[in-house]
């Protein structure tokens, strides 16, 4: 039996599939840390809502990566988990100048 690893690390051996699989990298980041801080707090997607004025559809859509929020968006949903937003840009080791 195939496992979803397995096909996973297939498929990226195809370059295109690589780079479009890489190209989203920043907006799992950015899901992975929203919810796992959010479960470290305790907190359900309603209370996340109610601290952030963000409803509860629109934190569920941005969890399952259905919807791509702004930054503004972000920003309170750091605020309202307590949190202080950094973003930084970084150099790209493999990137032609």
């Amino acid at each position: 039996m195939v496992t979803y690893k397995d096909y996973k690390n297939k498929c990226l051996e195809d370059s295109g599939f690589k780079k479009e699989y890489d190209s989203l990298q920043p907006e799992y980041d950015i899901i992975n840390v929203m919810i796992k801080v959010r479960k470290e707090q305790g907190l359900t997607q309603k209370q996340l809502s109610e601290l952030t004025g963000i409803s509860q559809a629109d934190i569920s859509r941005i969890e399952n990566g259905t919807r791509n929020p702004s930054l503004g968006m972000i920003k309170r949903l750091a605020t309202g988990m307590g949190m202080q937003l950094k973003l930084e840009f970084l150099p790209v080791s493999n990137q032609l100048k």
